[in-house]
């Protein structure tokens, strides 16, 4: 694949690498206005940086773009000119719909946008992605992208606030469960380093299991407690306390809030 990345930040880089150790390109163009901030890049083959946007769109047919959300229309004003029908156009950018994409560039571009989350650095990113009419018949190429970097998902474009909190804010989320499981494994007796390595592993083997069974949560509830045993016990106090609740609501917060944040920009 001949993949450009346009504004090689932080989110840019965890996309080169992954791109990179998964010998997912042909050929790769990074572009980032100081090139000293990319110069780890430099040696890989077939691997190209560069400050000019033009220069990656010329050379290349995915054009994935991660840029500050006020610089994007810009640039795409500037590689319209450019354009085939064969270069696929897939923005990381948060709130930059695709109808804003289209009065650009054109309904007729292949247009996808992604939503990762900052687990992409690690290659575990669940990635929802979205298209309009034309890019449909695109969507299974960035699947094979970002499930090289995790696991991606198909949604309507309509879900994709749903989605940024559940995956994106959802990653926060999971961090505060696990620093909660980490504090009350040092009350118990361990000391901090080893109260975040049981925490850490045992999120991530609850994770692993319901991916790899299929299961539901439930399911692999059932298979650790006992009738009057020790985890039942907790589950029941967490829930007296108002753990599933109060995450639910926190979530539904959150939603909230996004939405208030589009009317406002609106």
């Amino acid at each position: 694949m001949k993949i450009a990345i346009i504004g090689t930040g932080n989110l840019g880089k965890s996309i080169a690498k992954g791109l990179i150790t998964n010998n997912a390109i042909t050929t790769l163009y990074l572009t980032k206005r100081n090139l000293e901030e990319i110069s780890e890049f430099e040696g890989y083959k077939n691997v190209f940086l560069t400050t000019d946007n033009t220069e990656a769109v010329k050379n290349s047919d995915i054009l994935i773009f991660a840029v500050q959300p006020a610089h994007m229309e810009n640039i795409l004003v500037k590689i319209k000119p450019l354009l085939h029908e064969n270069h696929v156009l897939i923005s990381t950018i948060t709130g930059f719909s695709i109808a804003k994409m289209e009065s650009i560039v054109g309904e007729d571009k292949n247009l996808i946008r992604a939503m990762p989350n900052t687990a992409i650095a690690v290659g575990k990113s669940m990635t929802c992605l979205c298209s309009n009419q034309n890019g449909k018949s695109r969507i299974k190429l960035a699947e094979s992208i970002f499930n090289r970097l995790g696991h991606s998902l198909s949604i309507p474009e309509s879900q994709m606030q749903a989605a940024t909190v559940v995956c994106a804010s959802g990653i926060a989320f999971w961090m505060r469960l696990i620093r909660a499981t980490t504090q009350a494994a040092i009350q118990l007796g361990f000391d901090a380093k080893e109260a975040q390595e049981l925490a850490m592993y045992t999120s991530e083997g609850a994770a692993n299991l319901l991916i790899t069974n299929g299961n539901h949560p439930e399911q692999e509830i059932d298979r650790v407690t006992t009738p009057k045993g020790c985890t039942i016990e907790g589950l029941n106090e967490m829930e007296h306390q108002g753990l599933s609740s109060s995450l639910i609501q926190g979530m539904i917060a959150s939603f909230n809030k996004i939405n208030s944040i589009k009317k406002e920009q609106i």
